[in-house]
């Protein structure tokens, strides 16, 4: 285990921000499919292109060809929706997740104002999306958490119609437990389609699939592209990347904790679990624990742990806890774990996270699901300047101007005299009109 320290370790934590590597596997999976050596740019612009100009029969083909399998209609029946059963401990917990992110979202600050004082009156009306695109990606499980905690902040913010994308399954359905949790988030409207297909399908609309205001939700690099490129056609919340954790601890803290919550986000493809401790005899432990509770996991979440711990993990040991912030800060964590002896003190120091866990009990993991806030996080070095998920990524703000006359006197010519400096004269003498100024 390489430790690094000082100066090498600024340079490790310091974003480059360059093009991310696609894998020969990933190259290779492209050649087979298309018959030519694409880039996944390339392959996303002809999915994009394609669903805009066959809509659903596009979107069946590329299912087909992708996914391995035709589904018999694009659309998830009220009737699948309504008899889809997951067991009694499953339902019980989806609807304790949902429970815990409506109670936290419906605290969040979400209304506008309008001031009526002596100029007039200012203010913001607030107004709800209309409808939202949930995207929930596929794979070996179904990403249940995905769903809720991307759906419940935009019902808390008072979207009209949310509609979900997933892929199907090798039977053609969508996983009982995605619909289950559609069913008790009240969605009715839940589509068997995946990929950079869909998002094109969310974007432009299809005769299957409604056309969106936004589409929200985590996905691989071909759905991160595809949201890149359909941004201007309708909103994107983000575009997640990879998921990263980086654990600040200190000689309090329970190795078995530390390689645990390390872990928990090593088993995600591509992830880069980051620890900064100040006790070099923690490092140490830490990395005992690792190698042991790696061995202990079941395949094959073990090979994914294992490739992102020895391919991507950094280890560092700061001098204090101030440079440990330091560094935190600088590298901008999805999130970021204290696992300190008083994680409390150093809270106020963080400037820079999408999510911060403070202290042993509050694991990231348990923020993956039922804490409360949306764990849809910015990655990649984009919390210096994105947020979490949240109410107002589903809302409009529009300004309100209502000066009065006597305002409108006292403030409009130096209005008029900054439109004359910015070379516009129209904007000029459309307010000395209202002054009973002729031109």
């Amino acid at each position: 285990m390489q430790v690094l320290q000082g100066e090498d370790a600024r340079a490790a934590l310091t974003r480059s921000f360059a093009e991310i590597p696609v894998p020969d596997a990933v190259l290779a999976r492209i050649e087979q499919t298309f018959g030519e050596r694409l880039s996944p740019e390339e392959v996303v612009t002809r999915l994009l292109a394609d669903v805009r100009a066959r809509g659903d029969a596009a979107l069946l083909d590329w299912t087909e060809r992708l996914d391995g399998v035709r589904p018999e209609a694009l659309e998830v029946t009220a009737d699948e929706l309504a008899s889809a059963e997951v067991d009694g401990e499953l339902h019980a917990a989806i609807r304790l997740a949902i429970t815990r992110v409506r109670d936290f979202y419906a605290q969040q600050p979400a209304h506008g104002f309008l001031n009526h004082g002596p100029d007039g009156a200012l203010g913001q009306l607030v107004r709800p999306l209309g409808r939202v695109g949930v995207y929930v990606p596929g794979g070996l499980a179904p990403l249940i958490s995905t769903l809720i905690h991307t759906a419940v902040p935009a019902q808390v913010a008072g979207v009209g119609e949310i509609v979900v994308t997933t892929p199907p399954g090798r039977d053609g359905t969508v996983h009982p437990a995605i619909l289950v949790a559609a069913r008790e988030l009240g969605i009715t409207r839940v589509f068997k389609v995946g990929g950079a297909q869909a998002i094109g399908a969310l974007a432009f609309g299809t005769a299957s699939v409604p056309a969106v205001d936004k589409i929200a939700g985590p996905g691989n690099l071909f759905v991160v592209i595809a949201k890149r490129m359909v941004y201007g056609v309708t909103g994107i919340e983000s575009l997640p990347g990879p998921t990263e954790t980086l654990v600040i601890a200190d000689d309090s803290a329970d190795p078995r904790h530390v390689a645990a919550d390390l872990l928990a986000q090593a088993e995600h493809n591509g992830a880069e679990p980051i620890l900064v401790s100040v006790s070099r005899e923690l490092l140490l432990r830490v990395q005992t624990e690792l190698s042991e509770q790696l061995e202990r996991l079941p395949e094959p979440n073990r090979s994914w742990a294992r490739d992102s711990v020895e391919a991507r993990m950094k280890v560092v040991l700061a001098a204090d806890l101030e440079e440990a912030l330091s560094l935190a800060n600088l590298y901008a964590p999805e999130h970021l774990c204290l696992l300190t002896r008083d994680p409390w003190s150093l809270l106020g120091r963080v400037t820079r996270a999408g999510g911060v866990f403070v202290g042993e009990a509050s694991m990231e993991a348990l923020g993956d699901y039922v804490a409360g806030p949306s764990h849809v996080m910015p990655t990649g070095g984009t919390a210096r300047f994105m947020s979490p998920v949240n109410v107002r990524d589903f809302q409009n703000i529009i300004s309100v101007v209502g000066v009065n006359e006597e305002t409108l006197r006292r403030i409009g010519p130096a209005a008029a005299t900054l439109a004359r400096a910015e070379g516009l004269e129209a904007h000029a003498r459309a307010i000395e009109s209202r002054l009973g100024e002729e031109p």
